[in-house]
């Protein structure tokens, strides 16, 4: 094992769900954990309850990752009380459509937190992360419906695979889709088919991982994204293939993978409960 007790991890929207197991499994294997929520009561709630189980040292912090001043108030109190990070799980995500369902209501809720929130969030957090010891590592909590191949526009899927794709593009590719939503285009103009605004925001996601891991290769710092499945969670109104604690259990394996075995600007998926594929 390369990690201890002093060894910090973040998990965001983690008061339910995948995100609530994922910090029971870490606190489990020993890490330290901030476990955040955006709501207070919520948040406050699923901590005590790990205490209660015996895991001390879990700590919460309110946390809405599509408000830019509540990432800065919880990056002011995560660098006073703890000043370096090992490990952040991107997982505070909302979507509007239950399954079989394919509306688009709050489309710009949706970018702001799955996308956007992420990316907040990540940037905010850079320069905490310990790298001289081991690798720092951020695993973004995506989806295959943000496959470059739901993208049915040859022109906006040729900006996105390109391999010098950048930030501002990806923004732009994200403007453009609200743009069209707002026009009532986006059908015609060969955006996704399922679940529209969530894949738009997986997708950006997956892309700015991708550019993120560039930019970090070689300095000790991993971005990968995993798409947990169908998995039982409030998201899918509890339908899936597998559980919350099973995607959890393969998130922790992602993100305490040994430093010689750990790539980065990886897309893991998976197909079936303990198995696991990777694309580039």
């Amino acid at each position: 094992r390369w990690w201890s007790e002093e060894t910090t991890a973040v998990v965001t929207g983690a008061n339910k769900g995948i995100g609530f197991e994922v910090v029971k499994k870490l606190l489990k294997l020993g890490l330290t954990v901030v476990l955040t929520a955006r709501n207070a009561e919520n948040g406050s709630i699923a901590s005590d309850s790990l205490r209660r189980a015996g895991f001390q040292n879990v700590h919460f912090f309110c946390l809405d990752v599509s408000d830019p001043s509540s990432i800065s108030a919880f990056v002011s109190w995560f660098r006073l009380n703890f000043g370096i990070l090992d490990i952040l799980v991107n997982n505070a995500a909302v979507s509007f459509n239950a399954v079989g369902e394919n509306s688009i209501r709050e489309p710009e809720t949706i970018i702001k937190t799955n996308y956007y929130g992420a990316k907040l969030l990540t940037e905010a957090l850079l320069l905490l992360f310990r790298r001289s010891v081991s690798v720092g590592r951020i695993l973004n909590i995506s989806s295959r419906l943000g496959a470059l191949n739901k993208l049915r526009n040859p022109s906006l899927r040729q900006t996105l695979e390109s391999e010098k794709l950048t930030f501002e593009q990806i923004d732009a590719t994200v403007t453009q889709f609200l743009e069209d939503v707002s026009r009532g285009t986006y059908e015609k103009n060969g955006w996704p088919e399922n679940w529209s605004d969530y894949a738009v925001s997986k997708m950006a996601l997956n892309a700015y991982s991708r550019v993120l891991a560039r930019r970090y290769d070689g300095k000790k710092l991993s971005v990968n994204c995993f798409c947990p499945g169908f998995t039982r969670t409030s998201m899918t109104g509890g339908q899936g293939t597998h559980t919350a604690e099973e995607a959890a259990a393969t998130i922790a394996m992602l993100v305490l993978l040994p430093p010689e075995k750990l790539t980065s600007g990886k897309f893991f998926m998976c197909v079936e409960p303990n198995k696991i594929i990777s694309r580039l």
